[in-house]
Order: structure tokens, then C-alpha cells, then sequence
């Protein structure tokens, strides 16, 4: 397991320097008020989502994610990858005057499945917004934490909308380049269809009461270029053979309080379409609530109601080094029809406590239909199985 790299701070843990020497016992990743409890969430407001300045940041909400799973070919090998760059609102110190105060605080994930060689590795790193080391701009998808970045530009195509629904938005070309001790990603991800709206035009409930939403956008079919360095070998994606998923979510209370994590895909089928399915788990593995979309190539999203959508294990997987038990397949029932998740590799746990706190399995797996044939390949995410997920 990689570590972020360490910053020596002298008298302090990394933590409380983070957090502008915090108490103890504060949580890194309390994303619902870590000063104590400031009073029930408002709903957010439906709006419409207006481009490019919703792509960047929106330090006003307390959590924020640009999230780019994928997979692609190089030397003659599949591999699959994820990045992730998160944002923070740290509520006990907004009203503090001093500049070092942390008041947004980033972090970042990033691993790659190397599917032939049966390892995951991953990486991570965090640090508090400025000072030149963390920064995330409010106009477009620009953030850089140390030596990662993610970068957003206009491109050509899927500007037009295809059918009703579809917002008229410029393509985007994303650029990723992230530096890990045992591997690099430097890639370049082209969008290929319009932005997928989630929920309600971009606003998608995430629980029974109406505080528990976040406004969410998907980029999927994105086209993937570039190289993987893996201890270091450099290997160019073959052209044509990649393709990758993008999410940005922001909210002010994700989670209802009873929600213990979730388990959610995002899928790019190999004729076009995207799919999205997703449950909140209580305690004792109920379903708290539920959700999802379906889109095929220039149609208008299909939106999955709490109700529709249906989360079964089929097969499961125990970490030695966390002990906590994951279901590696899955049969997920939406109103598109009936499929089959599979891990391509079982072992495809993060252990990222040393930025968010929080230990989850996110993994390249493949997508089957109902007679078990293979349609498409995506992620496959899911908490709070180590322990409770805490947003």
C-alpha cells in the first residue's frame, strides 16, 4: 500500500497541521461539519447546471468529487485506472481570519488494475487549499494537489445536443497527469457524447429526505489516449482501445445518517449506451435508497426510481489485510434490463486512511447481460464494508 508523501511538521501530527492544529479526535473526511453539528442540511435548489462554470469548483458546498475510472490496452495487456480529486469545506474554521487556516481542504486518489500481473496499486495525497500546493479553480476543472492535476479544455464534438434533455454544451478534453511512487498515469480523456444530466436534470436524490441530494453530472464513452508508467515501463495506450467515465458531484449532506456506504457502477457498453446503478446500505445491509440512468447513443436519459433498481451478491471476496468482506459479483436489476457485474480482479481494495479516512473497493470489472454475455466494462465502487463510511 503507498503512502502520500510525508511532510514534516514539527510538534504537530500531519493531520492537525491540516486542519491548522485541530483537536483530536476530529475526522479528516467529516465533510458534515467537523466544528460540531450545525443544524439540519438544507435541500439544495433544483437549477439548471451552467457550463463551463459548473464543471469547476463550489467551495460554498461542503464535499466535492471529479471522479475518472477507465480502462485501456498498452503492451499488448489490459489495465484499468482510476483518479479522483476531492474537496472538502472545513466548517470549524470559516469564520477563522488567519491564512493558515484550513478552510478547504484536498485530497486525491489514484490506482491502476494491472489485470495480467493481479495487483492493484494505488496512491495518494492531500493538503489544504493554497499556498500554491492545492489549488482548484471555480471557473472550469482545474485543480492541481502537489504533483497531480487535472485539467479541463474545450474540444470539438458532442456539442449538439442528440434528443430532448441533452444540454448543448462544448466537448471537453480532460488531461490527468498524476506521479505515484510505483506508477504514472499522464492521460488525456476526449468526450465522444453530450454531458448525462443525473436525477433530475442534475439534481439526484441520494436518500428519503430531501437534504440528502447533490448536484451530478456524468461524461461517459470518454476516449482515452496517452501512457501508464508502472514501476517504471512506459507503455502508450494502444489507439482505440480505452474508454473512461467521468463524474463530478457536489452536495452539502450527502448521506442520510443511518447510511453505512453505498455500492454503485458506471458502465460504458460497447454500443454506446451508459449505464448507472446505485443503493445506500444501512448497518444491517438494507436497502436505504436507490437509483441509476440509462442512456443509448442520442437518446434522452432514462431515470431509475428508488424502487427500480435491485442489488443482489453473487460471489464475495475477503480482504487479508482489512478483513472486511466484499461482493466481487453482482446481479443488478434496473428497468433496462437485468445484468451481471464481475470483478476482473478481486483484490481491488484502497486503503486511504491516510488522506480520507476511509478503506473501500473500487475496481474494473465487466458488464454482462441478462444470457451472460459480455456488453460493456466500467467501475464498480463500494463503502462501507471496513467500517462505516463518514460524509
Amino acid at each position: 500500500m503507498q503512502q502520500p508523501h510525508p511532510t514534516p511538521i514539527t510538534g504537530l501530527t500531519r493531520r492537525q497541521w491540516l486542519l491548522g492544529n485541530a483537536p483530536a479526535g476530529w475526522v479528516l473526511a467529516g465533510l458534515a461539519g467537523t466544528g460540531g453539528w450545525a443544524g439540519p442540511a438544507r435541500a439544495l435548489p433544483a437549477r439548471p447546471l451552467v457550463f463551463p462554470r459548473d464543471h469547476g469548483s463550489h467551495p460554498e458546498l461542503r464535499t466535492e468529487w471529479w471522479y475518472i475510472t477507465g480502462h485501456l490496452q498498452a503492451d499488448g495487456r489490459p489495465w484499468g485506472f482510476q483518479v479522483t480529486f476531492f474537496r472538502s469545506r472545513v466548517d470549524s474554521t470559516q469564520s477563522l481570519r488567519s491564512a493558515f487556516a484550513a478552510k478547504q481542504l484536498l485530497f486525491a486518489h489514484a490506482a491502476v488494475t494491472d489485470v495480467q500481473g493481479r495487483r492493484l496499486l494505488h496512491d495518494q495525497r492531500i493538503a489544504r487549499a493554497g499556498f500554491g500546493v492545492a489549488q482548484v479553480s471555480e471557473e472550469d476543472t482545474r485543480i492541481r494537489l502537489h504533483d497531480w492535476q487535472l485539467e479541463r479544455a474545450e474540444a470539438p464534438g458532442a456539442a449538439a445536443p442528440g434528443a430532448s434533455g441533452i444540454p448543448r454544451t462544448p466537448g471537453s478534453r480532460y488531461a490527468a497527469r498524476i506521479t505515484g511512487a510505483q506508477f504514472s498515469l499522464d492521460l488525456s480523456f476526449e468526450t465522444t457524447q453530450p454531458l448525462l444530466l443525473q436525477g433530475a436534470q442534475g439534481l439526484s436524490r441520494k436518500g428519503p429526505e430531501a437534504a440528502q441530494a447533490s448536484y451530478y453530472y456524468s461524461q461517459p464513452q470518454l476516449r482515452v489516449a496517452g501512457s501508464v508508467v508502472v514501476q517504471g515501463r512506459r507503455m502508450e495506450a494502444t489507439p482505440g482501445t480505452g474508454r473512461a467515465w467521468l463524474d463530478h458531484e457536489w452536495s452539502e449532506a450527502l448521506m442520510h445518517p443511518d447510511a453505512r456506504g453505498w455500492d454503485w457502477i458506471g458502465m460504458n457498453l460497447d454500443d454506446g449506451s451508459a449505464l448507472t446503478a446505485f443503493r445506500l446500505r444501512r448497518a444491517d445491509g438494507s436497502v436505504l435508497w436507490a437509483g441509476g440512468s440509462w442512456r443509448r447513443p442520442g437518446e434522452a436519459p432514462r431515470i431509475f426510481g428508488a424502487d427500480a433498481v435491485a442489488f443482489t451478491a453473487e460471489r464475495w471476496w475477503t480482504s487479508p489485510r482489512s478483513g472486511a468482506r466484499y461482493p466481487v459479483q453482482w446481479a443488478v436489476q434496473t428497468p433496462a434490463g437485468h445484468f451481471q457485474v464481475r470483478a476482473l480482479l478481486d483484490d481491488q481494495e484502497l486503503d486511504s486512511e491516510a488522506s480520507t479516512g476511509a478503506i473501500y473497493w473500487e475496481g474494473l470489472s465487466d458488464l454482462l447481460d441478462g444470457g451472460g454475455r459480455p456488453v460493456g466494462r466500467g467501475y464498480l465502487e463500494m463503502t462501507g464494508y471496513a467500517k462505516p463510511l463518514r460524509l
